[in-house]
């Protein structure tokens, strides 16, 4: 297995707007807001001390969507707990190799994810992603985007 770890925990959400006081409250700073490349969720990218991140994700409006769907079943909670890894095909191969489930690969410009189905002992959706390079691009204080300054794969 490459080097992995903890990068943020997601939390579904019906409204950033409204979610985001608590996080300020913690002491987290909102790193950036963005809508997702299928255009049918939004999200924010939270700071909390030195190497904590939360990530709230909301669906945009009059879009159906697996989180449209996870909040009519579960409302608001935590959705994912996402894993950077050093490489992504390593890692899926050395899960599947176990029989553990590896489902959606998608690649974007900017990273590549992968995820283990909540269908997995431990009951939670686990987001494998691997950063590139062009992640920070566009994207302000890009250095603190990754936990430590530096993406695993660098």
């Amino acid at each position: 297995m490459p080097d992995v770890r903890v990068d943020h925990v997601g939390i579904a959400v019906r409204s950033v707007a409204d979610a985001e006081p608590l996080l300020e409250l913690l002491g987290a700073e909102k790193l950036v807001h963005e809508t997702d490349p299928t255009g049918a969720f939004r999200w924010a990218y939270y700071l909390l001390g030195d190497a904590s991140r939360i990530e709230l994700v909301e669906p945009v409006e009059g879009e159906a969507s697996f989180l449209t769907d996870f909040l009519a079943e579960n409302g608001p909670g935590m959705h994912h707990v996402t894993l950077e890894v050093a490489d992504l095909n390593a890692a899926i191969a050395a899960l599947e190799a176990e029989e553990v489930r590896v489902v959606d690969r998608t690649d974007y410009e900017g990273w590549a994810e992968a995820f283990v189905s909540p269908r997995n002992p431990t009951g939670v959706l686990l987001q494998l992603m691997e950063y590139r390079g062009p992640f920070t691009e566009g994207r302000p204080d890009p250095e603190r985007l990754y936990i430590g300054g530096k993406r695993l794969g660098e």
